[in-house]
């Protein structure tokens, strides 16, 4: 039942029900139910970047080992994780660092005590610790093990701790205190080899690496079969359909934690829906109804910032908690 090295191209609603599903070397194969689960950091997100650059451009999801930024001048635009690792590892290899923030943001060490930082969230979690009593003892391990990061020049954040993704690192203020990393304002422009920021001030670079994250992209999906809204489908728990019951969407969620942990919870969830309407069940009634109301609203407790970063983003225990109920419910019947 699995094939592996097949690509789809598309797929289309049958008249009578279902999908038909081309492959990329031209067979077409018909289901009952179509679930997608493509991934959704794959479709690079690039920045608005007026004028010409003669060195090299590139996108985060590009960099792979540090060999291109030796003896280089780089500068990496956008500071997510994956930004701010970036600029540690050019700290470390390349001839100068330059990181360009449009915002500040909240940082958090990878350890405390010598357990990670996640576990010690987990576990606030896990003892129902209230929201600004986790934000002021975050904050607290964070001040007292990183310090105060605007003293090193980053922007001070315009939100609350935990309305964004925390930067998990350690190492970025270190090389911020040693000089390896100079921060930048919002690029301007390019022109030839030189960058020039909001702030009027300019470098001259040989790599511009854009950590900016990406797109969430279905080509093979046709656009009227989901109702699109701020760059993502609008959807019940980012993974049911309003008003379809043979389109469910698999990992289309950007946690605050790992994935595969609540990908599983999400399949488990779509195979209780659809026994449920196979056996029809009351509750599987119910979940019809459920998933009309709600598509689109958030789906878990804490409403992150209005941003491209956040279009995916969930509170991993909240969300967790949330579809084992919803599991447990269907089960039941």
């Amino acid at each position: 039942h699995i094939r592996y090295g097949a690509g789809v191209s598309e797929v289309r609603r049958r008249g009578g029900g279902g999908w038909d599903v081309e492959l990329d070397h031209g067979e077409t194969r018909s289901y009952t139910r179509l679930v997608v689960a493509n991934g959704h950091n794959w479709d690079p997100r690039w920045p608005n970047l007026p004028g010409s650059f003669a060195g090299r451009l590139m996108h985060s999801s590009e960099y792979k080992t540090p060999d291109v930024l030796a003896g280089k001048r780089v500068l990496v635009i956008g500071g997510g994780n994956s930004g701010c690792d970036i600029a540690v590892e050019a700290a470390q290899n390349a001839d100068r660092t330059l990181l360009s923030l449009r915002r500040g943001y909240h940082f958090l060490p990878k350890f405390f005590h010598g357990t990670p930082i996640d576990v010690c969230g987990e576990r606030m979690l896990r003892w129902r610790v209230p929201l600004w009593l986790r934000r002021a003892l975050a904050r607290s391990a964070s001040f007292f093990l990183l310090g105060h990061p605007p003293w090193l020049g980053l922007p001070r954040p315009d939100h609350r701790l935990f309305e964004t993704h925390p930067v998990i690192n350690s190492q970025l203020v270190y090389h911020l205190g040693h000089g390896g990393v100079a921060i930048r304002p919002e690029v301007a422009g390019l022109s030839g080899q030189g960058v020039r920021f909001v702030d009027g001030s300019e470098d001259e670079v040989d790599v511009i690496i854009c950590a900016t994250g990406f797109n969430v992209s279905m080509p093979f999906l046709p656009e009227p079969e989901l109702e699109w809204r701020d760059g993502r489908p609008r959807l019940f728990l980012n993974v049911f359909h309003p008003d379809c019951d043979d389109l469910f969407f698999a990992g289309l969620i950007q946690p605050d934690s790992g994935q595969f942990g609540l990908v599983d919870r999400q399949a488990q969830l779509i195979a209780e829906y659809l026994r449920g309407i196979d056996r029809r069940s009351a509750a599987a009634d119910w979940f019809r109804a459920e998933k009309r109301r709600r598509a689109g609203e958030p789906a878990s407790r804490i409403r992150y910032l209005a941003t491209p970063r956040h279009a995916l983003e969930v509170e991993h225990f909240s969300y967790r908690n949330r579809l084992e109920k919803l599991i447990k419910r269907l089960r039941r019947g």
